[in-house]
């Protein structure tokens, strides 16, 4: 019995619009979630969204199911997009990220509800040049390891040990001159598997 999402590809790639449809409608809960690490922007996620499956179309043809599953070959583009997004973006302004939070919440940061903890979290990362960027979201929020790293980003996996090291390291220096590095645990300063 054959896999609905290779029978779905197959029929795309003969040009049936319907199996399109339902092939976006399958997966776009999932590129939106990853997307949604990218942008907090609604505009911006939303047009992240749109350029992955616009990349996925394109490259459909290139698919190679015996090599690769096609959900991790779909967050590889997914992966790509976001980069491309954070590199034109450049690193976010310079703002006072403490008062900035203490103004928009009820109380010190110290008392963030995990929402707003995470938006900080994301203004924090923004500060980041963008390959930086990256690496802490694949590794913290996506859950990969260097091997998934490597994979989704082209970079060996010695390359992504390095930037792990040294977005940290950069991270830290962010978080304690915002006064905030008690928030932020392994991904400040811990050591986390590198395998």
């Amino acid at each position: 019995m054959s896999d609905p999402t290779d029978l779905a590809i197959d029929a795309c790639l003969a040009g049936d619009q319907r199996c399109w449809a339902s092939l976006v409608k399958r997966y776009e809960k999932d590129v939106a979630r990853q997307m949604w690490r990218f942008s907090r922007d609604r505009v911006v996620w939303e047009e992240l969204i749109q350029d992955v499956f616009v990349e996925l179309f394109y490259s459909l043809p290139r698919y190679r199911r015996t090599e690769v599953p096609f959900e991790h070959w779909l967050r590889r583009i997914a992966t790509r997009v976001g980069y491309r997004h954070w590199k034109r973006q450049g690193r976010g302004k310079s703002v006072e990220l403490r008062d900035q939070w203490e103004s928009k919440s009820a109380g010190p940061v110290e008392t963030l509800e995990a929402s707003d903890a995470a938006r900080l979290l994301h203004e924090l990362l923004l500060k980041l040049p963008a390959a930086d960027r990256l690496v802490l979201t694949l590794m913290y929020f996506e859950e990969c390891d260097t091997r998934q790293i490597a994979e989704r980003t082209g970079w060996n996996r010695a390359m992504v040990k390095m930037r792990l090291v040294r977005a940290r390291r950069k991270l830290r220096v962010i978080a304690e001159a915002s006064e905030f590095p008690q928030h932020f645990g392994s991904l400040v300063n811990g050591n986390p598997a590198m395998d």
